[in-house]
């Protein structure tokens, strides 16, 4: 039983899925999410959700980054184990 239900989604709820995110330089995330967890430490290289490319630099492991990325790249990125969770 779900008792938030019917309950409207915001952006400080808590997280309703995840799915593992395998970098690509050509193809955007099947769903954009609300943030991004990062299992392995290193640098990411995204796309926003606003199509903006930025590369977060030492990403520590364990990190629960709150930034809507469109795309991981697969190119410049080296932390591991990354999930997409919205």
């Amino acid at each position: 039983m779900d008792h938030f239900e019917s309950h409207a989604q915001s952006l400080v709820a808590p997280l309703r899925d995840a799915g593992e995110v395998t970098p690509d330089d050509a193809t955007d995330l099947p769903v954009l999410p609300r943030a991004i967890y990062v299992g392995q430490s290193g640098d990411i290289a995204l796309i926003t959700a606003q199509g903006s490319p930025v590369t977060l630099v030492a990403v520590p492991a364990g990190s629960l980054v709150p930034l809507r990325a469109a795309r991981i790249k697969a190119t410049g990125t080296t932390a591991g184990s990354i999930v997409a969770l919205w």
